[in-house]
Formats: C-alpha cells, sequence, structure tokens
C-alpha cells in the first residue's frame, strides 16, 4: 500500500495548508501542464512516480472528503478547463450576437485543428458535438435502411445506442441483431470471427465499442472494420471511453465512423463530444438536424444544432493542452497502474471475479468486480453510504459488479480506502439491514 509518510512529505513539498488556495488557480493548472511535458522517463516509469502525478492532482478542485470512482460517467476538469469555460461564458453575456457569435464561434475552428491532430486526422473529418450519444445517433439514423435490413451490434454496448436502433426497429422495420461476447475478452480473432459469423445477407450496418463501458474491455476495431469492409458493411465505433484514455490514434483504427465524449478522459468541459467522419463519406450520411444541401459535403452539418453555448466548446482547448501535457502513452500506463493497484489487494480471493482483462492489451483504466453472494446494487450503496466512495453497480443478463474508474487526479491511499472496504466486505458480506 502507498505510504502514508510519503504523502505527508509531498504535502509539506508543496508548502502545507497554503497550497490549497494556490492550487487552484488557473495559472498553476497551466504552469503543471507545462512542467509535466519536461519530465523524463518512460509510460511504465512514470506510471509510478508519485512525485509527478501529485502535480498532475493539484490541478484538479476535487472534494476530497470523497472517493469518486465513477470517471467513466463524467470527469471533474481542470482548474483551467474550468476556469476558461466561465470566462468564456462571461465574454458571451456581454453582447452574446456579437461576443458569441462573432468572437467566440470562429475559435471553435481551432479547436477542431487541435482535436484532429490529437485523432491524427484531417480537421475537415472532425465534428464538434456535445457527447457520444449524439455523435453515434448522427451516424446510427444517418444511413439509409429498408425495412428487414439489420444492424448488427453485441449484446454489451451502451443501452442509449442500443434504444436508438430499437426505435429504427419500431419505426422503420429495420431489425437488430445482437450477440454475446467472453467476459473478459483475450482473443482478438474470436471476436472477429463472432462479428462474422453473426453477419447475414441482410446485414447493412454494424455498430462496435472500442472500450466497453460495462467492464473496460478492448476489442480489435481495426480487424473488425477490415472484415467488414471486405464485405461491403460499414463500421460505426463507439469510442466513449477510449479516447483520451490509452495510446492510440485513428492508424490505429482505419474506421470510417468514431464518436467519443470528450467530458470523461479528455477532462474537457461536461456537454462537448467529438465526431470522425472520414471525408468521402460525409456526403451520403444525413445530419441528425437539418442543413442545407450546399453543407452535403461538409463536416460542419453535423453541428447544426441551432443555438448553442460557444464557451463549452472554446475551452475544449485548454483540456486537450493540458492532455498533451500528461501526453497519451503517460496517462494510459497511470490509469492501468491505478487499476493493478486496487486489483492487486483484493483479487487473491475465491469470493473475488474480475470481469475484465489484466492484460494491458485488452483493458486499462476500467475494470468491472464481484464478489461471490453479495449483490452488486446494495455493495455500490453500502460504499457510498457509509464510507462515500461513489463506484457504479452493473448488473448485465450474464454478469453483474460494480465499475470502478479512477482517473489522473486520484491518489493511492483514496485507492486504499477503497481496497480496505471491498477487502472487509469480501470477509465478512454486507452487514444487515
Amino acid at each position: 500500500m502507498y505510504s502514508r509518510r510519503k504523502f505527508i512529505n509531498q504535502l509539506g513539498k508543496a508548502g502545507g495548508a497554503a497550497m490549497f488556495g494556490a492550487f487552484l488557480l488557473p495559472e498553476k493548472s497551466r504552469a503543471i501542464a507545462t512542467n509535466l511535458q519536461k519530465q523524463n522517463g518512460s509510460p511504465s516509469e512514470i506510471a509510478s512516480d508519485e512525485d509527478f502525478w501529485f502535480e498532475v492532482q493539484q490541478a484538479f478542485t476535487v472534494d476530497r472528503s470523497l472517493v469518486n470512482l465513477n470517471n467513466g460517467g463524467v470527469s471533474p476538469a481542470p482548474a483551467i478547463v474550468q476556469e476558461a469555460m466561465k470566462d468564456h461564458l462571461d465574454f458571451s453575456n456581454e453582447a452574446p450576437a456579437y461576443t458569441m457569435w462573432r468572437i467566440l464561434e470562429p475559435q471553435r475552428e481551432q479547436v477542431r485543428k487541435q482535436l484532429a491532430r490529437l485523432f491524427n486526422c484531417d480537421d475537415e473529418e472532425i465534428a464538434i458535438t456535445r457527447n457520444a450519444s449524439e455523435g453515434l445517433q448522427i451516424c446510427q439514423f444517418g444511413f439509409d435502411l429498408q425495412p428487414g435490413d439489420e444492424v448488427l451490434t453485441t449484446n454489451q454496448d451502451y443501452p442509449r445506442m442500443i434504444n436508438t436502433f430499437k426505435q429504427r426497429e419500431r419505426r422503420e422495420g429495420i431489425k437488430l441483431r445482437q450477440f454475446s461476447i467472453p467476459v473478459p475478452a483475450e482473443n482478438d480473432e474470436e471476436i472477429v470471427r463472432l462479428f462474422e459469423e453473426n453477419i447475414t445477407p441482410k446485414t447493412r450496418l454494424i455498430l462496435m465499442c472500442h472500450m466497453i463501458n460495462l467492464t473496460g474491455q478492448i476489442l480489435p476495431v481495426k480487424k473488425v472494420v477490415q472484415m467488414a469492409r471486405s464485405k461491403g458493411i460499414p463500421v460505426i465505433v463507439d469510442g466513449a471511453h477510449a479516447f483520451a484514455h490509452f495510446d492510440f490514434d485513428h492508424s490505429d483504427l482505419v474506421c470510417d465512423y468514431y464518436a467519443t465524449s470528450l467530458h470523461k478522459w479528455l477532462l474537457a468541459p461536461h456537454g462537448t463530444g467529438m465526431l470522425y467522419v472520414r471525408n468521402n463519406k460525409i456526403s451520403d450520411l444525413w445530419p441528425l438536424m437539418a442543413a442545407p444541401d450546399a453543407m452535403d459535403n461538409d463536416i460542419r452539418k453535423f453541428e447544426e444544432i441551432g443555438t448553442h453555448p460557444a464557451a463549452n466548446f472554446i475551452a475544449i482547448s485548454e483540456a486537450a493542452a493540458f492532455h498533451e501535457g500528461i501526453g497519451s502513452a503517460r496517462k494510459g500506463a497511470r490509469l492501468k497502474y491505478l487499476t493493478d493497484y486496487w486489483v492487486d489487494q483484493i483479487i487473491d480471493n475465491d469470493r473475488v471475479r474480475l470481469h475484465t482483462s489484466r492484460d494491458p492489451n485488452f483493458a486499462c483504466g476500467i475494470a468491472n468486480v464481484e464478489i461471490k453472494d453479495v449483490d452488486s446494487g446494495k455493495l455500490g450503496s453500502y460504499l457510498w453510504r457509509n464510507y462515500r466512495i461513489l463506484v457504479t453497480p452493473i448488473k448485465h443478463e450474464e454478469f453483474e459488479g460494480i465499475r470502478v474508474t479512477p482517473n489522473v487526479y486520484t491518489t493511492l491511499p483514496e485507492l486504499d480506502r477503497f481496497a480496505d472496504v471491498m477487502k472487509e466486505v469480501i470477509q465478512k458480506g454486507l452487514p444487515e439491514g
């Protein structure tokens, strides 16, 4: 377990109580991001360097009286991102028709370029959205499908995306086909085979997760996309939990359609997302909200949502800069390190079932764990009610557990606090009542 003495010593380095006000200043967050870029060492070496991550932790304004292990839902943003959004919002309100529309809105193009650089694609292939669901639904509703046409996905995809296709079933008469995959899944070829053998002559579209929200399972996107492409079937990739979580870019995926949320692992303002559509696919994909035909080939047609706040979107820029200061490879290594840190403390018990691979090729900072004969919903409530530890209970038709998602601001003592409670429940069960 993490040394309490080391933690106290690090507090001393920061200047004791005086640090708490100073570290919340956006200037401090910006300085932290700059300093992090100067740190030497491999990602695996940096992953366990608590001095490095202590600096990262101080860039956040989180409530340390609770342990937030539900960053997979939505993550807090660093102070610099919060302050940028507030400043942009204040400026917008000076004279919105001018300050928001004429001054701030054009800055969206620079954000588009930043995101394209992170994803390693053309900036004319990036639309800025409000979340992964919006980006995915643009794709899910954007294809022309006929009654009897089939769409294919697993039974572990995000419920909102499943319901999107089910609505098309009810309204248009298409058919949704779902299939099971192993939990955990540690054989890429098996996943590709399962997708392929569930394709029928009527399959017109595939939806797949890059990283499954239930367990953190990483799926072989590139291999599935290439298999489907050989059969003329487009693949929509749900990247809600993958982008800015671990180290990859578009060249590792070669997909035509990819949607993600930016308020999870990029640490951007809440209600921000990104949609990638390959250049030569834009014209054939209908936008979710109507756009003029002059925009048929323009990625911006997917951003036609009417009046919207510019502040949220422009502040993505600060989040991207902060992410680059840490570095994708170092962030991914740290998130995997944090998962291994708490898993190692409880895994050697017959009552513990981990529904997530420990292989870094198949998982990173999200894990799903079950304690045998303990209801996961009740366990989640117990952790929050008694210890102010926030996790996500998961109940799937084939498995259950609690989803645990730390982030870069999570400290090792906070994970010790979680692991200690879990060990007690493993030994004694949940108290009655």
